[in-house]
């Protein structure tokens, strides 16, 4: 039998791109992004600069927060590029609240562990799951406020979701959530798009990268990885750009007191 030559540029293909700018090839206006980190801990901030400069607007964001007035996906608030923000909590961001309340951002708030899930779930192809988390509240009974008038009343309210019995204890569907790209930050890559990620910088990265078409992953270090001590293996990645050692060492701090 003759055997045909492996092409192992196919077989071992290399996903680094030369800038976020290129990586960030395709994004258009509308598009939905997951983003990961929290707080400011592990947030993608080359990337979201980036997108910012594209000047895409519209977008829909899927994050654990909105990051702070003036840092991480804060700078695409403010600038009013964000339509639609899926989250678990305001937190600090004071534009964030602003927006909210006065009806110029849609906002979508549920528990930290259903975010979570759903976005795992996205990227399992798992379509919805159920959950104890929001039984016998509005997150469950709907009439959360999705989006307010400018005079503070609710324009657009949460739907009731489904509740469903199991061994005698409600449950809530909760939805998987997909979005067309995702932006993540790891410590270390190789390029392949495995990554690995550093301490708390590991909250909702992994799952942010999972449910995006398009993940694009900003790496502190490019480099060779032991199948053993990968995190998010390369094929939930597409995209990989290398930051700089100044990129890399640039990381916010959301608060360098405990009091006034």
């Amino acid at each position: 039998m003759r055997t045909l030559p492996v092409n192992w540029s196919v077989v071992r293909r290399d996903k680094v791109v030369a800038s976020a700018e290129e990586a960030l090839a395709g994004v258009r206006d509308g598009a939905s992004f997951a983003v990961g980190g929290f707080g400011l801990s592990g947030i993608p901030n080359v990337l979201i600069q980036a997108l910012y400069n594209t000047g895409v607007t519209g977008i829909s964001v899927v994050s654990n927060n909105c990051g702070v007035d003036g840092g991480g996906l804060g700078v695409l608030l403010a600038a009013g590029r964000i339509a639609r923000v899926t989250a678990s909590y305001i937190g600090d961001n004071k534009e964030f609240a602003r927006q909210y309340l006065s009806g110029e951002l849609e906002v979508e708030l549920t528990p930290q562990g259903s975010l979570a899930e759903r976005l795992r779930a996205g990227g399992a192809g798992i379509p919805a799951f159920y959950t104890p988390a929001g039984v016998g509240t509005p997150v469950a009974d709907g009439g959360l406020p999705l989006r307010h008038n400018p005079d503070g009343s609710v324009a657009v309210a949460s739907s009731p979701k489904e509740v469903r019995e199991f061994d005698g204890r409600p449950y809530v569907l909760e939805h998987g959530i997909t979005t067309d790209f995702a932006l993540v930050r790891a410590a270390k890559g190789d390029r392949h798009g495995n990554l690995v990620f550093n301490k708390s910088a590991r909250n909702f990265n992994p799952l942010a990268a999972m449910a995006g078409r398009v993940t694009v992953a900003e790496v502190e270090e490019l480099t060779e990885l032991d199948p053993d001590e990968v995190h998010l293996p390369g094929v939930f990645v597409q995209r990989v750009v290398v930051l700089t050692p100044e990129q890399a060492a640039d990381k916010g701090i959301e608060k360098r007191t405990t009091r006034s």
